[in-house]
């Protein structure tokens, strides 16, 4: 048990800095919010837009040779 001496009166007052929501990993995972989302959906169009070229320009090299 502590001694009340050296009892600090200020840690109910502190107590705030400890807690889980202002650690360093929740700082930098709220740090960009969306950019999750926004990367899925980047991916995706450019995946469905690579699918539609592909398939468009083999359509237009196969009119050409005919």
């Amino acid at each position: 048990m502590p001694n009340p001496i050296f009892r600090d009166p200020w840690a109910n007052r502190e107590a705030w800095r400890k807690h889980p929501v202002f650690s360093n990993r929740a700082m930098f995972a709220n740090l960009f919010p969306g950019l999750g989302i926004a990367l899925v959906a980047f991916s995706a169009y450019v995946l469905a837009d690579n699918m539609y070229l592909s398939k468009r320009t083999s359509e237009i090299s196969h009119e050409s040779h005919h």
